[in-house]
């Protein structure tokens, strides 16, 4: 093993917060909760288990029922809720770590099946696969075109989740405004057909994103607050049109808040659009590259480049998910373990999501040196 001493270990700061390491974990679905959205014992043993990272982001977590994605995914805005990731929060302080709660509205990738509501989104237009609900994989449904009134309720509820997830022990919460989901259809023309104040120009379609920022920040401080974008990403059905235009735009809207971070998702530092955002954008950036090897010195390549580009902190996912001293791995330059991919979501138990070993719980002939990547590229 070659011992690595790169920047990545060095600490770092977000407002009001020390980070003893730039390396964070990733926002991961993986769909453990209970059927409410109920944090569950269980998993404050997988997050505690990774408390080393410099920064734990936890998966997302809906502000209202409407907002529900899939089965057993979490929520933040009920009393139950709170309580249960506030056992979460305290085993990863227990062990040392930090973390903030991604907040996510599904928007039209959510089914009548699995929240017992029509989902909400920018204009009519209908996810163009099949989503996955409690009774298997269904046909997605047409959702209902938010009104007015829809957008005002819906900024205050996730205003409100903020301050619960403060209230359940988070330093933070992270907006999440990537992978297809409700505010990212918003801002992408294809799933934003409005001709209101809230579609249309570049302006218009990053308002909901800024407002939803702005209201988080205002209801628990900025510095407590994070957004998340994914330029360019077509997941769900998403076709954003002016992409280099877009994100410098909510780059520069809200560059003046004093937000803890931008959250940089598929980050490539050779595309245009990320010099863009990062020229753009005064404060710290966490960025999640796409990992072609998913290995010990892929990762180390992958983040020094984004680091060299002006990234200051990386995010990093699936090396997170299969090994929960991916910190010391990476610093001493060992192996990382295989990824279950078929235990990723869906399934539920702790197969595949807390039995991953340590360094010090491997068997003497373990010897891979990769994440086998199933499915070509995948983001970190």
């Amino acid at each position: 093993m070659t011992q690595h001493t790169t920047v990545l270990f060095e600490p770092a700061r977000l407002p009001g917060l020390d980070l003893p390491n730039r390396l964070v974990m990733a926002p991961l679905t993986r769909n453990r909760a209970e059927a409410d959205g109920t944090p569950t014992p269980l998993m404050a043993t997988y997050y505690a288990q990774r408390a080393s990272a410099g920064l734990i982001i936890a998966e997302a977590a809906t502000p209202n029922a409407v907002g529900q994605t899939y089965p057993n995914i979490t929520a933040v805005h009920s009393p139950a809720h709170v309580a249960g990731w506030r056992q979460v929060t305290d085993a990863v302080r227990d062990a040392g770590g930090r973390m903030f709660l991604q907040l996510q509205h599904g928007g039209r990738v959510g089914h009548p099946a699995t929240s017992g509501l029509t989902p909400l989104a920018p204009s009519p237009v209908p996810l163009p696969e099949t989503i996955f609900t409690p009774e298997g994989h269904r046909p997605s449904v047409v959702p209902r075109e938010m009104t007015a009134e829809d957008i005002r309720s819906t900024v205050a509820d996730f205003a409100q989740a903020a301050r619960n997830a403060i209230d359940a022990g988070f330093e933070g919460v992270e907006v999440h405004s990537a992978n297809g989901h409700l505010l990212h259809q918003f801002l992408a023309a294809n799933t934003n057909l409005r001709t209101d104040g809230y579609g249309g120009s570049i302006a218009a379609r990053i308002r909901f994103t800024a407002e939803v920022t702005e209201a988080v920040a205002a209801g628990i401080g900025a510095g407590r607050v994070g957004l998340r974008v994914s330029a360019g990403n077509a997941v769900n059905g998403i076709a954003e049109g002016e992409t280099e235009e877009l994100y410098p735009a909510l780059a520069e809207r809200l560059g003046g808040l004093g937000l803890a971070y931008l959250h940089l998702g598929y980050a490539d530092p050779e595309t245009p659009v990320f010099r863009k955002v990062r020229a753009a954008w005064p404060g710290v950036i966490v960025a999640n590259p796409v990992l072609r090897e998913i290995s010990t010195e892929g990762v180390h390549r992958a983040s020094e480049a984004l680091l060299a580009a002006g990234a200051d902190l990386i995010a990093l996912g699936r090396p997170f998910l299969a090994n929960p001293d991916l910190v010391t791995r990476l610093r001493l330059g060992a192996p990382l373990n295989e990824m279950r991919d078929r235990y990723f979501m869906y399934v539920g138990g702790a197969t595949g999501y807390t039995d991953y070993p340590a360094l010090d719980d491997q068997p003497a002939d373990a010897s891979s040196d990769s994440i086998v990547a199933l499915d070509g590229d995948r983001v970190a």
